[in-house]
């Protein structure tokens, strides 16, 4: 059975020092959610409150309708990953993935039967009889993730699990861990601060800083329509303008640096009103116009090419400095020094208010404000 997590005005105290404060939040049964955000924002302190080894000051964690704020860790029924592996270095894979149920004093037969299940599903059976020390860093996360689910737990929590691995072994290791929670369909809840991991791995992102989550939603949701600019410019890389909004034929125009304006189709009613804004325009969001035409007039910095995409870095005329992704052409590579035209594509990029707490646009799906 999926079990959802319902956490109602969660509140976090180390002393005099507060945390976390009045945090709620829900999680629903089944679904591969991510606390997502800067280190010290809070998101490990709140996965320890779940898992029990951390106190709660304040506020109502509950599985399904069962309160456990004062229940053992033992008895929550999770699996928990940790970023250093923690498997037992004197025990065989087999005695590591089986621990838990040993814990338990299940029947032998079936403690060999759900051993040999979990070993097979994290396709590490081949290495049951060997010690940890002859493990590569993401064959013993294997371990580790089989040993967390081999008990069956009601939820699983991840914790960084996979910050120890070079770049290629991270790619390859979220990939089976989705698959692997997809197979299984059991609530997931996962800690990271690498934002193309939390991406790729989560049916839903909870953003968090200071404590405080500022949006919860889809990945595609959250970086297409970020609900402030924290979270525009901490999910994927975002270039910030200063802009003015006025109204004109019922339609927002933005005054940007070096005399263009674009026009929005996209403000939301109630925010159709003259105003300062903060754009936010991702490097993909810019294009690129080598001769002339309408747009933020710009200088070519430097140029990188990757392949498939070619990254501009380019300072607009009135200073600030700008960087643009492009898909990479047969023609020759723009050289530095070279005066273009910046097109922004407003279908895409995005508008806050002044101090950035809102995002002007329609379009903004915060799961966090709807209570879902």
């Amino acid at each position: 059975m999926s079990v959802q997590i319902n956490i109602l005005d969660a509140v976090k105290k180390y002393g005099n020092n507060t945390v976390i404060e009045d945090l709620t939040l829900h999680i629903r049964g089944g679904e591969f959610f991510t606390l997502l955000g800067p280190s010290g924002c809070g998101k490990t302190t709140l996965l320890r409150m779940i898992a029990g080894f951390n106190s709660i000051e304040g506020g109502d964690f509950y599985f399904n309708d069962t309160r456990i704020n004062d229940l053992d860790p033992a008895k929550r029924n999770i699996g928990m990953v940790f970023q250093n592996y923690a498997i037992f270095p004197h025990l065989s894979v087999r005695n590591n993935v089986a621990f838990g149920l040993k814990e338990r004093r299940m029947p032998k037969d079936q403690i060999a039967k759900q051993t040999d299940k979990f070993m097979k599903l994290m396709h590490i059976d081949e290495y049951a009889d060997r010690m940890p020390d002859r493990l590569s860093g993401g064959q013993q996360q294997r371990v580790a993730l089989a040993r967390a689910l081999c008990i069956e737990p009601d939820v699983l929590l991840m914790d960084e699990p996979l910050s120890n691995l070079d770049a290629k072994l991270r790619v390859e290791m979220r990939t089976a861990i989705k698959e692997i929670q997809n197979s299984v369909g059991i609530t997931t809840v996962y800690v990271t601060h690498d934002q193309e991991e939390a991406m790729a791995v989560s049916d839903r992102i909870a953003v968090m800083n200071g404590g405080v989550i500022q949006h919860v939603g889809t990945p595609k949701n959250i970086y297409q329509r970020p609900a402030n600019l924290f979270v525009s410019t901490f999910i994927g890389r975002s270039n910030i303008l200063d802009g003015t909004m006025r109204v004109e034929n019922g339609k927002a125009v933005v005054d940007l640096p070096t005399g263009y304006s674009a026009v929005f189709d996209t403000v939301a009613p109630e925010n159709l009103a003259p105003q300062k804004v903060k754009l936010s325009a991702r490097p993909e969001e810019l294009i690129v116009q080598k001769h002339g035409g309408e747009g933020l007039s710009a200088v070519v910095d430097d140029c990188v090419f990757l392949g498939l995409n070619t990254h501009y870095f380019v300072h607009l005329t009135s200073g600030e400095k700008a960087e643009i992704i492009q898909e990479s052409t047969i023609d020759s590579i723009i050289e530095p020094g070279t005066e273009v035209r910046l097109r922004l594509n407003t279908e895409k990029a995005n508008l806050f208010s002044e101090d950035g707490e809102r995002n002007l646009l329609t379009g903004v799906e915060n799961d966090l404000a709807s209570g879902k």
